[in-house]
């Protein structure tokens, strides 16, 4: 018997130890999976091979272009024999052909060559709507996971607090059974308690919720488990001293949105260039081979094709003079794609500038509140505790020790918001100085 029951036991002992060693995802650990697995991510860069895709045409336009063709063809009906030239009624005719044609563009305007630097530049921007789009996904996850570092705050802080008011309780059960108190005093507590049964049950689920959002950022629907490193982030918060706007946004101009503004301006111009080299002359060479095969005659298939031989080579000049305005209102449109361009760096750099202007105000204003919260919640701690002694020795009403509870925790919850929502600027700030998001 001694043996069957020894199996559930090691069970019990190891089970405890295999859950505790689940993994816990760091900060990096999520913006990696999310490099790797993100869906949005994935798609752009089947643009980016998209890209280089069209690149390779591109160069390889420059290369001779070579067709065959063959054919053969019946025809029924009067034909003329070639032999004695008589008519002759209802005679399957038949002939073969075959030919080979290459050719190549000599000079077309430029435009192929403007057409590879495009198509380079392309695949550039394609690149750079990658690195925009991890760089938003990093700043949605940063955002999401201190989220949850400050549910787990409050969760903490509402335990604690529920657990000091049972103690509470307990303490004026005895207070009530030694006639010290009135039994009001005891139901007021109780009253307390289920408030503060209520706040542990709120903060959980903002836990549960804000774990939930960052899975489904990681697209882990289906893992088993998932829990956050605990990290503290005091040593994060320095005392704040306003930045220099120019000096960030001097920085930030390195980010994709704006350098992949540029490249856009730069393919708008080469737009603007290949559409004014198909104004220009094209000169082209040509070279073809043809031999044909007819019953009419009356050799052999192979002798035929050997002695109708028809090689040729041929110079070609295309001289556009009117193609219905198409040619001069591509390259007008090409010139508004240019000025369109433009406006759209400048519009990026404009509000690239208020951004930052916006994170720095917003950096100080949240630095102010944090240690405005932070003196606030310190004074109510200290407030707390005399009011705690006074309502244990029986001096203070319920109502009172509930209104002192109520406030402590709401200070306490106001601090923990100050704290990250700073601590999350602070990231911000860095993002555009050009540092990765970590913690």
């Amino acid at each position: 018997m001694r043996k069957i029951y020894r199996l559930p036991l090691l069970l019990l002992l190891i089970i405890p130890g295999i859950l505790s060693g689940q993994k816990r995802w760091s900060l990096e650990d999520c913006i990696r999976y999310a490099w790797e697995n993100n869906l949005r991510i994935k798609q752009q860069e089947l643009a980016i091979e998209q890209s280089e895709n069209n690149l390779a045409q591109a160069k390889l336009n420059f290369i001779p272009t070579l067709n065959a063709s063959v054919s053969h063809s019946m025809n029924w009906g009067r034909s003329v024999n070639v032999q004695d030239l008589q008519i002759i009624e209802n005679k399957l005719s038949q002939s073969t052909s075959a030919s080979a044609r290459a050719a190549i563009g000599l000079f077309e305007g430029f435009t192929k060559k403007n057409e590879i630097k495009s198509k380079a530049v392309q695949v550039e921007v394609s690149l750079l709507e990658v690195e925009r789009l991890r760089n938003d996904i990093s700043v949605e996850i940063a955002r999401s996971y201190l989220q949850i570092l400050l549910s787990g705050e409050i969760l903490r802080t509402a335990k604690q607090s529920y657990s000091s008011v049972e103690e509470q309780l307990e303490r004026a059960r005895k207070l009530v059974d030694a006639g010290s108190v009135a039994y009001s005093t005891l139901l007021e507590v109780e009253a307390q308690l289920a408030s503060e049964r209520f706040q542990v049950v709120n903060a959980d689920n903002q836990l549960r919720s804000a774990l939930l959002t960052l899975r489904h950022m990681l697209d882990l629907e289906n893992e088993a488990s998932f829990e956050i490193e605990e990290v503290n982030v005091d040593f994060l918060i320095t005392d704040y001293k306003d930045q220099s706007i120019d000096e960030l946004y001097r920085h930030s101009l390195s980010l994709p949105q704006i350098k992949s503004a540029e490249l856009n301006l730069d393919n708008s111009s080469l737009q603007l260039a290949i559409a004014k080299g198909r104004t220009l002359p094209s000169l082209s060479f040509s070279a073809g081979y043809g031999t044909y095969f007819s019953d009419s005659r009356s050799q052999p298939f192979f002798d035929q094709f050997n002695e109708n031989r028809n090689p040729s080579i041929g110079f070609g000049l295309n001289i556009p003079i009117f193609n219905n305005l198409q040619i001069k209102t591509a390259v007008k449109n090409a010139r508004l794609g240019v000025r369109s361009a433009t406006i759209e760096v400048k519009s990026r750099q404009q509000l690239l500038y208020k951004e930052i202007q916006q994170a720095n105000n917003d950096a100080a204003s949240l630095y102010e509140r944090y240690k405005a919260s932070e003196s606030n919640v310190e004074a109510i701690q200290e407030s707390f505790r005399y009011v705690q002694q006074k309502f244990d020795i029986g001096i203070l009403s319920a109502t009172d020790y509930t209104v002192a509870k109520t406030n402590l925790f709401k200070a306490q919850s106001e601090y923990y918001q100050s704290k990250y929502q700073y601590v999350f600027q602070l990231k911000i700030l860095d993002f555009y100085k050009g540092k990765p998001i970590s913690l």
